[in-house]
């Protein structure tokens, strides 16, 4: 039968696509944003900010309950704002020495590496090795051109990532919509402040820079994350993250346009070659029909909004 239904499926996804690109392009251009307020706020006062607004935010929408969770849910809850803490410093710190295509690429094979050691096939292996190469590419030929301190934080961002992804899914079975992620974002920002108060100074009295922070908060958090809740509600959790592999393309765009940072052309193939690679791994290690995810819920949807940018 044929009619209404049959024909806005498509269009439907077509639509959630295009909230994921809208999504990814507002998490690089705050992360853009980020960087070009380095020289007043520091990298961890800009993480301060981020998270502390984020966390505000978060208040509101979810207005969590502190009443009825276990002490396991608890511990589940502090050990993820401090993964979002950790992930969000790391990333910031990478992008105070790199480039941000190149932060961005680093930092998904996070995410590239989980889904590989899940799948555990010769194929995702395969991903793996591409993956690989394509990081060795970013050096252009001359790895001189990167620094050891940023790509140490970049891997630490990876690390993070993965970790956020676990995390994420632990706290998600033992609380209620947003209010974990809330709560975590509470922590997180608490952890953050001494770091960021630090770092930032006297900047932190200037209205302007925490407007621009709160701003930051919007367009890498609270923006793309609601894109991606109205998409996933039209797209498989396969396909979005392959989507969310694009990030290092757009990242490097965002470079190019908003901070001036160019890409040799053996970056750019470096870059193709992780973005190939991280669909190729979220392909494989997406279950199969009538199976279940590791710990038998529903695989975790690696969201970008609070891991990346």
């Amino acid at each position: 039968m044929t009619g209404f239904g049959s024909s806005a499926r498509p269009s439907g996804g077509v639509t959630a696509v295009g909230l994921v690109a809208i999504g990814l392009l507002c998490q690089e251009v705050g992360a853009s944003v980020a960087v070009l307020l380095f020289p007043q706020t520091g990298p961890l006062g800009m993480v301060m900010l981020r998270l502390v607004f984020t966390a505000l935010i978060l208040l509101l929408i979810a207005r969590p309950s502190l009443r009825g969770h276990s002490a396991s849910a608890w511990r589940s809850v502090l050990l993820f704002g401090g993964v979002l803490a950790l992930m969000n410093s790391m990333f910031y710190l990478a992008l105070n020495e790199l480039p941000l295509g190149v932060t961005v690429t680093i930092e998904v094979l996070g995410p590239l590496t989980l889904a590989v050691v899940v799948a555990r096939t010769r194929a995702a292996w395969l991903w793996a090795g591409l993956a690989g190469i394509g990081v060795l590419a970013l050096g252009g030929g001359g790895w001189d051109r990167l620094t050891v301190a940023g790509v140490l934080f970049a891997l630490g961002a990876a690390a993070s990532w993965a970790g956020y992804i676990l995390a994420s899914a632990r706290v998600g079975r033992e609380f209620q919509g947003l209010d974990g992620l809330a709560l975590a974002m509470v922590f997180g920002a608490l952890l953050s402040l001494p770091f960021g108060i630090a770092d930032a100074g006297s900047a932190l009295l200037r209205v302007e820079l925490i407007a621009l922070g709160a701003a930051v908060a919007l367009l890498s958090s609270t923006i793309p994350y609601a894109l991606e809740l109205i998409a996933l509600r039209r797209l498989s959790p396969a396909v979005f993250g392959v989507l969310m592999s694009l990030g290092p393309a757009i990242a490097s765009l965002a470079g190019f346009v908003l901070l001036g940072q160019h890409l040799s052309p053996l970056e750019l193939i470096g870059i193709a070659l992780v973005i190939l690679a991280s669909a190729g791994a979220m392909g494989v290690g997406r279950p199969r029909p009538g199976s279940s995810a590791p710990g038998g819920g529903e695989p975790p949807p690696t969201t970008g909004i609070i891991p990346t940018a």
